[in-house]
């Protein structure tokens, strides 16, 4: 899975991460919480002063060289972070407003206030085409009272004029191109501002938004909380995984042992495991052990690709249909 991160040309990768290292194992992992100055730092975001430059074309023929001005358009650039040479980026119309990566993660906090969240991720990617920031927010979704989901309010833009600033509320945490797709995908509330507008001017209206988010999250864990009343027995739960991972009438005999060995497994998780204790027999607790399985057991031949398939593709894919079968 490719992550699309930024590689600088002093060897570092543009990304940081609060006390959590990523699949990836890139960047920098600080000890504590970052402040919005010192994620900018860390994930070596600061400073880019991205602007928009006069933009010609160059037509060369057999009478010579002309310049050829483009009053329309304009071309994007910003001062590399490790060396300090003007880079370009993309192109523009006349009516994009550039947005500072620093005014990326000061309209996260002018968000949440004093709420108590930090900064958790941020990075550079498509050579820093598209930029992400994430916030934790203090408060976890905890269902039924024993388990607890992790929510982040996540900030991503473009200095290509590939897509505008856009927040979401969500329970992915974004590390890369294809958690912050994931992020998008299970996203509770979102609110985008355009490059034509101005970004602080429209925090009220932001934080009106996404306040939305908190009824989404409420549906989502009522809805878990259905499943963690209701009963599910070892037939019900091999059923699902079947529909979960079909079998075809023709399959090898490989396949029909890597069947059986994964069934055997996921009958272990879903009734002897310490994880699965405070909501055995659940439907709850037949989504949680299907996503153990996918998480950490599934077999793969290295541990970087089963923590890529778990975050995305098929591994995505697998518990988003789990979750599908066994809700109430």
């Amino acid at each position: 899975m490719a992550h699309e991160l930024e590689s600088l040309a002093n060897g570092q990768t543009a990304f940081a991460s609060a006390r959590l290292t990523a699949w990836h194992q890139l960047g920098t992992v600080t000890d504590a919480c970052m402040t919005a100055q010192e994620v900018m730092s860390k994930a070596w975001l600061g400073g880019w002063e991205v602007r928009k430059i006069a933009l010609q074309g160059i037509e060369v023929t057999e009478r010579g060289v002309t310049k050829v001005d483009c009053p329309d358009k304009y071309m994007t650039v910003r001062t590399n972070p490790a060396t300090g040479e003007t880079e370009y980026l993309g192109v523009v119309g006349e009516d994009y407003s550039v947005v500072q990566n620093e005014q990326v993660a000061e309209t996260l906090n002018l968000l949440v206030d004093a709420s108590g969240a930090h900064f958790e991720t941020a990075g550079s990617m498509r050579k820093g085409r598209s930029v992400f920031v994430t916030m934790k927010l203090p408060t976890a979704m905890r269902i039924a009272g024993v388990d607890d989901m992790d929510l982040y309010l996540a900030a991503t833009t473009s200095h290509d004029g590939t897509a505008a600033l856009r927040l979401d509320a969500t329970p992915v945490r974004i590390v890369c191109a294809n958690t912050q797709a994931l992020a998008y995908q299970r996203s509770r509330s979102s609110y985008t501002f355009r490059h034509t507008s101005n970004v602080t001017s429209k925090i009220a209206e932001a934080r009106q938004a996404l306040g939305l988010m908190w009824k989404a999250f409420d549906a989502f864990e009522a809805e878990a909380e259905k499943m963690i009343n209701e009963s599910l027995t070892m037939g019900e739960f091999e059923k699902i995984v079947a529909q979960v991972w079909p079998l075809a009438d023709d399959a090898s005999d490989t396949a029909r042992n890597n069947a059986k060995q994964r069934t055997n497994t996921l009958r272990y998780l879903i009734r002897d495991a310490d994880t699965q204790k405070a909501i055995k027999g659940t439907r709850w607790a037949g989504y949680q052990a299907i996503t153990e399985y996918v998480d950490h057991f599934a077999p793969a031949k290295t541990d970087l690709v089963r923590a890529s398939r778990a975050l995305t593709g098929a591994g995505a894919d697998l518990k988003a249909r789990a979750f599908e079968l066994l809700a109430v």
